[in-house]
């Protein structure tokens, strides 16, 4: 079995589909293979499709859910598959779980890479580090469960892992402005602080990004209107790293030099306390 949960919910066995199209299985479906081979308890599954207001029906209903999705599993399988979708999707005490490897799910893959990456970054290790998050990434093929009506718990999951793709890709931008890569970087750097506008981390990134590329000017705009943005809509001003930032662009420091920079640090620590 192959599943998907990084864009649209995606589950194949033997190359048929077991996605079903009813919303409430396709929570299910989506919550046990973000827990492979752990039992997710029925009340977590029962929070999960109906919230606090559980209709008396909800384990008979839950359970018609979970024979659907047998079904749905045994048709893929087929008869000449050793084990039932029972061994599959098996009932434990107190609740049900996916009996497939981790590494069936993308989300195991990525979570693989990205550790891998993070490890080589704080190595030193700067092209195998960027290698490693950039495959990671590429896992993604749009927003976390995005055509799967979420509910509480697969709400924090799916926030969750937005989060980690978000660090990810900065972390990944700090390895490649390590590499020198800074003028490639500009346009994805001016898309990502559109779409963050108080994400401090991301205007770093995009202002050292501009320096190194010779557009000082641009630069400071960056942290000009970041700033302003700050104080107009939660009435503080950039934090004490940013600051320190904006200064050492004034001040032409050497430390902002690509190669005289330190090599372990991401771009946003450069000017820690």
């Amino acid at each position: 079995m192959k599943i998907k949960v990084l864009g649209p919910l995606d589950a194949e066995v033997n190359g048929v589909s077991i996605v079903p199209t009813a919303g409430k299985p396709r929570q299910i479906l989506a919550l046990l293979a973000l827990y492979p081979g752990r039992v997710v308890p029925v009340p977590t599954l029962m929070e999960e499709i109906w919230g606090a207001d559980l209709p008396q029906s909800a384990l008979t209903t839950l359970q018609t859910y979970i024979l659907q999705l047998r079904r749905r599993l045994g048709t893929a399988m087929g008869p000449d598959v050793p084990g039932s979708a029972k061994d599959v999707l098996a009932t434990r005490y107190g609740g049900y779980l996916l009996q497939v490897p981790a590494e069936s799910v993308d989300v195991h893959a990525y979570e693989r890479l990205v550790a891998e990456g993070q490890q080589a970054f704080e190595n030193g290790e700067d092209g195998r580090s960027s290698k490693c998050l950039r495959e990671a990434l590429d896992l993604w093929e749009g927003p976390a469960l995005v055509d799967v009506r979420v509910g509480p718990i697969l709400d924090i999951e799916v926030m969750r892992l937005e989060e980690s793709r978000l660090v990810t890709r900065e972390r990944r931008i700090d390895a490649d402005l390590r590499l020198g890569r800074h003028v490639e970087l500009i346009a994805e750097l001016t898309d990502l602080i559109a779409r963050h506008p108080q994400h401090e981390g991301l205007h770093s990134q995009a202002m050292v990004a501009l320096y190194r590329s010779g557009r000082q000017a641009s630069a400071l705009d960056v942290y000009r209107r970041l700033r302003q943005r700050l104080i107009d809509e939660l009435g503080v001003e950039p934090s004490p790293q940013l600051q320190r930032l904006h200064q050492a662009m004034l001040a032409v420091d050497p430390r902002l030099d690509v190669v005289a920079g330190p090599r372990h640090s991401s771009t946003f620590d450069l000017y820690a306390a």
